[in-house]
């Protein structure tokens, strides 16, 4: 599967952006998909996880109740839905997709490029 993530960009403090990650090749059904990011200088950290229907979520506790992963398998698409953004939620973000069954697992098979997302204060 290759993926290839959207979205990313400037937003305010208590803002909100989305993110997109649209899959190719074997249908994204197949897989579980989550997001990670990244900052300089550190390494690559999860934020959220769902099921191959998206009936089960994950989400690091840093982003709970704040963004919301969700996906439409039919469009072949992952989304991330960021809200009240603050800045320390700066980074590169990554979709990635995996097989197996936990939703909570940070072992990742297909990774796809990152995307910007800068948050002003």
């Amino acid at each position: 599967v290759q993926l290839q993530a959207s979205g990313g960009g400037l937003a305010q403090a208590g803002g909100s952006l989305r993110l997109s990650c649209a899959a190719s090749g074997r249908s994204v059904g197949s897989y579980i998909m989550g997001w990670f990011r990244q900052t300089p200088g550190k390494e690559r950290v999860f934020v959220a996880g769902i099921s191959r229907a998206g009936g089960r979520t994950y989400y690091s506790d840093s982003v709970t109740g704040r963004f919301t992963i969700s996906r439409d398998n039919a469009e072949s698409t992952v989304y991330l839905q960021m809200n009240s953004l603050k800045p320390e939620d700066t980074a590169v973000y990554y979709c990635a997709a995996r097989y197996g069954t936990s939703v909570a697992s940070r072992d990742y098979d297909y990774w796809g490029q990152g995307t910007q997302v800068t948050v002003s204060s």
